[in-house]
């Protein structure tokens, strides 16, 4: 695990699953828009169950090793690299927000339900997913972003108490179905029919049940990326199979978490090879700034309605092609004007505590939205 090459094809298939969400948000506005195309994108709200695997994954791959060679020691400089990743985007968007809170006050639509100030302290510290609020608010996608919060404070624990590498195959791959069972238990015993059910209540034991698992696929990806055929042509057998389990009536909240771990798996094994339409430049750099057009479509999307649109239940494709356009150009935008400056800016930053040794930074590929 010296080596950490860039897996492109993860950063592109980041960027499809960011659009899925997307379009999961637009579906219902969209005019003239098959039932059949409706019902398909209602299921992009999986796209963040494939998001906290792959954080899992490439988190493992990032720092497993430093953590473990330095023990406590490193989690500071882990933490700050977390922070740096996540945090100063979601605080532009949440002051966008605010902003856009601050303007309907002033025009006599104030919207508590959507934009509680009292709330407002959760979501700077990103804690607004973790039990404290009943319902999605401010800037809905960053939910997730609050849950892998909690994932990467977990994450050293998680590290120092398991050694994967020695860890048999067999005994991976079983604690992966056993966490995909747990997720299920937790979220039938609470009524949860599927992994989108009540995201305050299940969106952090999700994410972090799936974060744990991606750590696992990422362990098997090491002992199986030197002979990868066999095994990638294996778990995309066994994708199939899931896919095809869940279409038949598995609850969504088992067949899925098993389906993407066995994706992410073989997508990773096969990433590099000859002719892998995943590793095109375009999709990779819509993966690079897949975290922006994570968190930047939400409110563009309020705002472009109360600017463009009159009826925001049937809008015509052409102004949803201008809508996705905008989406494009300002997730371009937000990454190279926002989120990589502030990164670097915060990374930069010199902790208060003991001084830790330097680590290179990670690639805008092995980071998620």
């Amino acid at each position: 695990m010296n080596a950490r090459p860039e897996l492109r094809a993860l950063t592109s298939v980041r960027g499809i699953a960011a659009w899925f969400v997307v379009l999961y948000h637009i579906r219902l506005s969209i005019a003239g828009l098959p039932q059949d195309w409706v019902a398909f994108f209602a299921k992009g709200y999986l796209a963040v169950d494939f998001f906290f695997l792959l954080s899992g994954f490439v988190i493992w791959l990032s720092w497993s090793e430093k953590l473990r060679d330095r023990g406590f020691a490193a989690v500071p400089g882990f933490l700050h690299k977390r922070i740096a990743r996540i945090w100063p985007l979601h605080l532009f968007m949440l002051g966008c927000a605010v902003g856009l809170a601050l303007l309907f006050a002033a025009t006599g639509r104030q919207d508590e339900a959507n934009y509680p100030f009292r709330e407002l302290p959760l979501h700077i510290m990103l804690l607004q997913n973790w039990g404290f609020t009943g319902q999605l608010n401010w800037n809905d996608p960053s939910w997730s972003i609050s849950a892998e919060l909690g994932a990467y404070l977990l994450f050293p624990f998680l590290t120092l108490a398991i050694d994967w590498r020695r860890v048999p195959s067999w005994a991976v791959l079983a604690t992966i179905g056993s966490l995909v069972v747990l997720l299920h238990a937790v979220m039938a015993r609470g009524g949860a029919p599927t992994l989108g059910t009540d995201i305050s209540r299940f969106g952090l034991v999700r994410c972090v049940i799936e974060f744990v698992a991606g750590t696992a696929v990422c362990a098997l990806w090491v002992r199986w990326k030197a002979r990868p055929v066999m095994p990638a042509v294996g778990a995309a057998l066994l994708a199939l199979f899931l896919a095809a389990l869940w279409r038949s009536g598995t609850p969504e909240t088992l067949a899925v978490p098993a389906l993407f771990a066995a994706l992410l798996l073989a997508l990773a094994l096969t990433s590099g090879m000859k002719r892998n339409p995943l590793d095109n430049g375009a999709l990779h750099y819509l993966g690079e700034i897949s975290y922006a057009t994570y968190l930047g479509h939400f409110l563009l999307f309020v705002v472009f309605k109360l600017a463009l649109v009159n009826d925001p239940h049937s809008v015509p494709p052409v102004l949803i092609g201008l809508f996705l356009l905008l989406v494009l150009a300002s997730s371009v935008a937000l990454y190279h004007l926002v989120e990589r400056p502030a990164q670097r800016w915060v990374n930069g930053l010199k902790l208060p505590a003991r001084s830790y040794a330097k680590v290179n930074s990670e690639k805008a590929g092995h980071s998620l939205p």
